[in-house]
């Protein structure tokens, strides 16, 4: 019973923290609860409105038609900033995305995984790539809305003097991206570094923590057990916030893939109350 009076709290804690850091959002991408969802659409919606968040990234309405689930939406008070969209839907029919987008009336659209073979990403995959981004990018932008690309790891390969993510940035015309901290991390990529870099180029962050000891690789897979608290892993996440607000990045997007979400996202927003306080 203290347990659950306790957990509760931190709740209640979080709740008057109010996931704001000075100008920045703190949202949730939904597939932190993807879960959860699975059983009960509105009951989830309302524990992230209970959170006290209120912007969200998506794209998904979890088996409900489009209308019946921007209606629930609205009723938790819970905007749609950035929608997600696949590789092939921004190569095949990016007017549709731009149609998703507006439906929702988010500002951004993200693409968070480039088709390839196995764990072989080559430089080809990576200029197909761009290719298919700036052109759906421009096609995007005609709507004042932002495509940006979330990167896994397996794009911190070397390729010439630097690494695939090099070639990506450098010749990204209509397209930003999104950095996950974990991901950047995990691949091999200092996350701070590229924020100094590419200062410009990222947009939006996916802030996840890496669980002590986890050693990383650039294949983009990892077990999601390894989502820890904000601010209990490996990752430095106060530079990394402190530098996100310095750069003007606005949304922040927690997300916790592992099967604690519902336990850890309260603790990771009171942690983030703590560097707003700093």
């Amino acid at each position: 019973m203290d347990k659950f009076k306790s957990f509760y709290l931190l709740v209640l804690i979080t709740l008057m923290a109010m996931p704001s850091l000075m100008g920045q959002e703190v949202g949730l991408q939904l597939y932190s609860l993807r879960d959860q969802f699975k059983n009960d659409v509105e009951g989830t919606l309302k524990t992230i409105h209970d959170w006290g968040i209120t912007k969200i990234e998506g794209g998904d309405t979890y088996g409900l038609p489009l209308d019946e689930f921007i209606t629930l939406l609205k009723k938790y008070e819970l905007e749609v900033v950035s929608v997600g969209a696949s590789f092939e839907e921004l190569e095949n029919n990016p007017e549709g995305v731009v149609e998703k987008a507006k439906a929702y009336g988010a500002s951004y659209v993200m693409c968070a995984w480039i088709p390839h073979d196995g764990d072989n990403f080559t430089i080809e995959d990576t200029k197909k790539a761009v290719d298919v981004f700036n052109t759906a990018g421009e096609i995007l932008d005609r709507d004042n809305i932002i495509l940006t690309y979330h990167p896994h790891g397996y794009e911190f390969r070397p390729h010439g003097e630097g690494t695939l993510f090099d070639y990506m940035s450098e010749n990204a015309e209509d397209f930003y991206f999104e950095m996950d901290v974990y991901w950047v991390q995990h691949g091999g990529a200092d996350p701070m570094e590229l924020l100094n870099r590419y200062s410009d180029q990222f947009v939006l962050m996916h802030l996840k923590d890496m669980e002590k000891g986890v050693k990383g690789n650039d294949t983009g897979h990892e077990d999601v057990e390894t989502n820890v608290v904000l601010g209990t892993g490996q990752i430095d996440m106060s530079a990394i916030v402190a530098k996100a607000k310095e750069l003007g990045i606005k949304y922040l997007f927690i997300e916790d893939e592992s099967s604690r979400v519902v336990e850890q996202v309260p603790k990771s927003l009171a942690y983030l109350k703590t560097l707003k306080n700093q």
